[in-house]
């Protein structure tokens, strides 16, 4: 299974349209992939809701794709919550991971990239080296959620293509 998360906890993002068009593309090449939305998803505490998301979406998958939007140069906290109140060991441990992104600024939000780079591979996750940096999202992705511009459905389809065959 691949889970597609959708980190931001804003309603109606850029990111969730992002990680919606994931979804599509993924799921036309591959049988079981979900999306996991934290909007509304009470993910700052080890309660009944975050024990529910570990055993739908988490600890089932075996590859994540993270769709992650810029938040003052790293990505959001919401994104974090979720992950240190995983059980790490279950969750995390020995995936895989690709990494998206999203930013309406002009470096795709390549510094929160790297953190969470960084974050997962303390929590012994393999991270896909192809990592996708969507700048000015607005002149990317359109109101319906299509990609605008060839290059970047190129992009995208080249890192979905290694990212199914990592």
């Amino acid at each position: 299974m691949i889970t597609v998360i959708a980190g931001t906890n804003r309603s109606d993002s850029m990111t969730l349209r992002t990680a919606n068009l994931y979804l599509k593309l993924l799921s036309e090449k591959h049988e079981n992939v979900r999306l996991l939305s934290l909007e509304n998803k009470n993910v700052w505490e080890r309660g009944a809701e975050m024990l529910a998301l570990e055993k739908e979406y988490l600890v089932p998958a075996e590859k994540f794709v993270f769709i992650m939007p810029e938040y003052n140069a790293s990505f959001p906290g919401i994104l974090k919550l979720m992950m240190d109140n995983s059980d790490i060991k279950k969750c995390w441990w020995y995936k895989k991971a690709a990494l998206v992104g999203v930013s309406d600024g002009r470096a795709g939000n390549l510094r929160g990239i790297e953190h969470m780079t960084s974050i997962l591979h303390y929590m012994k996750v393999h991270v896909l080296y192809n990592k996708v940096l969507l700048s000015r999202i607005n002149e990317e992705i359109d109101n319906s959620g299509n990609l605008i511009k060839a290059d970047t459905k190129a992009m995208i389809a080249l890192q979905i293509e290694e990212f199914l065959k990592f």
